[in-house]
């Protein structure tokens, strides 16, 4: 069987898999059903468990009122009166964590980054280092390390440490984000008796000496692939005392990062055996974070959020849009809204940027206030066509990311793509552009072509671009640069600028897919593309009403 390479990320992610060659239920998993016949458990069962059909189930429902304004970019769909009162996940997910609050911790799902491996004793409190997971429920790094303290009798303490780089990406959009998340995590932690820490510097330069000070046993962290938290993790350990534990959980991935696999993967084809292999063991449901039975000596300080928030300088142009409510809570309002309303559409319509059909998770997911394991949990088990596709996109495609990003270092650079890429795109560098753009000029949606500033335009005043037209958008910026080099460049500074979700291993692969092939295949050589693969306004106006399209956002002021 012939497999067709598409996009890498998708709407759930944000970048959005081609419409023409999108992987049906049948398409994307029937590849494996040779290698899982051995296998104890069947593929279907593990991300698309059958159960009765319930007739109320098909009925349309309503989304909840707080994400009932979250779609940002499309009509919604048609709804009838809803079957479930508003909130309904929360309660279930509630009832979930209850019952599974014995679960044990899988040790595959932490590594060691220093050589000592047990709490010291005589210590005052174990330490979750917060980074990259954003939450306290359904977060293995936070479970991991309120189970180290509870077994040695120890107060739990999580920190955050807060550093603004003097960048144009560091933006109100993002940094409004992140600490209106944390407050709602700072305010769950006080009422589980945890205490919340949010410190100010470099994470090497200000948490040896927190760790010492309040003489932590051990501490616990979450996982990134990319350069900077690495570099991060690198100065903690080398700051830290020899014989207090560090411990890095991958609290962001379904499947361990490096229990996926221990190398850089081509593509989705020679990842996704391994990682539905492994779901039944990983996917599982998640114990709660409890009331922690043992109060801290040392409480924290007291964090004025509004104060930090107006302290700190980043550029406020770039402002928060109204759609994306930050926190959990908010990213479970969108996941049940999802469910309710737009999963069924997902399967057939999440590449047509007029309809309501995406799950707008991503901004939650990158800043770590949702789990995709969560996300996981609940949407397989609805019986909608829908939720194969959807699956695929969560966690194969999700997952690889964080793959390339870990295991290449030139994951945002020309020189990080594969050999016949960067041959075709060099033998195609002098080609004749017809048009060329400076940055400001895509920056302010002036070029020729209506369908591409409507996409910018869409991104810079709401924080996200459709996932298909992501993949147009960063394409064209290759079409009509100097050369492959500056226009990753410009794509990877406006995506990381405007969109909500980025800065993440999703935006730099759905650039580099877009611009460099990544996880893709050649295809018939051209101008400028070489054997990248080519989109143009043409195939747009196949896929759906462009010009419904243009004239919601070109009438719009960047």
């Amino acid at each position: 069987m012939r497999i067709v390479v598409a996009a890498i990320s998708f709407g759930v992610l944000g970048f959005s898999c081609r419409k023409g060659v999108k992987l049906s239920k049948r398409r994307t998993f029937r590849v494996l059903s040779n290698e899982l016949s051995s296998y104890h458990r069947p593929f279907s069962t593990l991300l698309y468990p059958q159960k009765p059909v319930n007739m109320s189930d098909k009925k349309k429902r309503k989304a909840t009122a707080t994400a009932g304004d979250a779609e940002p970019s499309a009509k919604q769909p048609r709804e009838d009166k809803p079957t479930k009162a508003a909130g309904w996940l929360h309660s279930l997910i509630r009832q979930q964590r209850e019952d599974k609050k014995d679960m044990k911790f899988s040790k595959k799902r932490q590594r060691f980054i220093s050589e000592t491996q047990k709490v010291r004793q005589g210590s005052g409190g174990v330490l979750y280092w917060m980074l990259r997971d954003q939450r306290v429920q359904d977060n293995w790094a936070l479970i991991r390390a309120q189970q180290l303290a509870a077994k040695e009798s120890l107060p739990l303490h999580v920190c955050f440490c807060l550093v603004v780089p003097k960048s144009e990406l560091s933006t109100l959009r993002h940094y409004s984000f992140l600490l209106k998340g944390l407050e709602e995590v700072q305010k769950e932690c006080k009422h589980l008796n945890i205490q919340f820490h949010l410190l100010h510097g470099a994470a090497g330069d200000v948490l040896p000496g927190f760790v010492t000070g309040h003489n932590f046993g051990a501490v616990v962290t979450d996982f990134s692939p990319l350069r900077e938290p690495l570099q991060w993790l690198e100065a903690v350990k080398k700051g830290l005392p020899e014989d207090i534990p560090f411990i890095q959980v991958d609290a962001h991935n379904i499947v361990p990062c490096w229990v996926a696999s221990p190398k850089l993967e081509y593509s989705a084809r020679t990842i996704r055996g391994k990682i539905t292999n492994l779901l039944s063991e990983f996917l599982t449901d998640f114990p709660l974070v409890d009331k922690h039975p043992f109060s801290a000596t040392k409480t924290a300080k007291a964090v004025d959020w509004d104060k930090t928030l107006a302290s700190l300088k980043v550029d406020r142009t770039v402002g928060e849009p109204k759609w994306a409510k930050p926190g959990t809570e908010a990213g479970l309002a969108m996941l049940e809204s999802f469910i309710d309303v737009r999963l069924k559409l997902f399967g057939t319509q999440r590449n047509d940027p007029n309809a309501a059909a995406l799950s707008q998770l991503s901004p939650w997911l990158r800043f770590g206030q949702l789990s995709a394991q969560r996300v996981a949990l609940q949407v397989r088990k609805n019986s909608s066509p829908s939720v194969p596709a959807f699956i695929e996109e969560l966690v194969v495609r999700r997952e690889l990311t964080d793959n390339f990003c870990f295991y290449n270092k030139n994951y945002d650079s020309v020189t990080g793509a594969y050999e016949w890429a960067q041959k075709t795109l060099k033998d195609h560098a002098k080609d004749k552009r017809e048009y060329l753009y400076t940055r400001e000029q895509f920056e302010k949606a002036q070029t020729h072509d209506k369908l591409w500033n409507a996409a910018q335009i869409q991104m810079v005043t709401e924080g996200k671009m459709h996932g298909f037209l992501r993949m147009y958008w960063a394409k064209k910026i290759l079409e009509w640069s100097t050369s492959p080099e500056e226009a990753l460049s410009i794509a990877l500074y406006l995506n990381d600028r405007y969109e909500l979700d980025g800065q993440d291993p999703n935006g730099f692969v759905g650039c580099m897919w877009s611009i460099c092939g990544i996880h893709d295949q050649g295809w018939a050589e051209r101008a400028v593309f070489g054997k990248i693969r080519f989109m143009n306004y043409k195939g747009c106006l196949r896929k759906f009403n462009v010009a419904q399209f243009e004239r919601k956002y070109c009438s719009k002021k960047v």
